[in-house]
């Protein structure tokens, strides 16, 4: 759930950018590895491009702990405080209805994805 909640509010960090002291954290915790780290860090005159890159590479990475320990990084910031708050107001019902607007439900159970496009 916190994956949804951090595509939905993906636009809002890159538009605020993100700490040098998140990344280190995520290093720190080994969702990022040390070339990720080096990575990132070349972006440090261009914060919303860090957050973008950042968000992009937790999104692909298939860790499971990457989005529970990028909220505990962000929970720890008294600055970010405000993003905190967003994300705990995303109940998991309104992810689940997020869901529901982008995907249908096939008679198998399974999850399609729902494209906008017609023809």
């Amino acid at each position: 759930m916190l994956k949804l909640k951090f595509r939905k509010l993906h636009p809002t960090m890159v538009k605020n950018g993100i700490d040098a002291i998140i990344i280190d954290y995520l290093f720190q915790e080994a969702v990022i590895s040390d070339e990720e780290l080096r990575t990132l860090q070349r972006c440090k005159d261009d914060p919303q491009q860090r957050c973008r890159d950042l968000l992009a590479l937790l999104h692909t990475s298939g860790n499971p702990q990457a989005f529970v320990q990028l909220y505990a990084a962000i929970k720890k910031e008294p600055h970010l405080q405000w993003l905190t708050e967003r994300i705990d107001n995303f109940t998991d019902q309104s992810v689940i209805d997020l869901l529901q607007q982008r995907y249908i439900s096939e008679p198998t159970g399974g999850l399609v994805f729902k494209s906008n496009k017609t023809g």
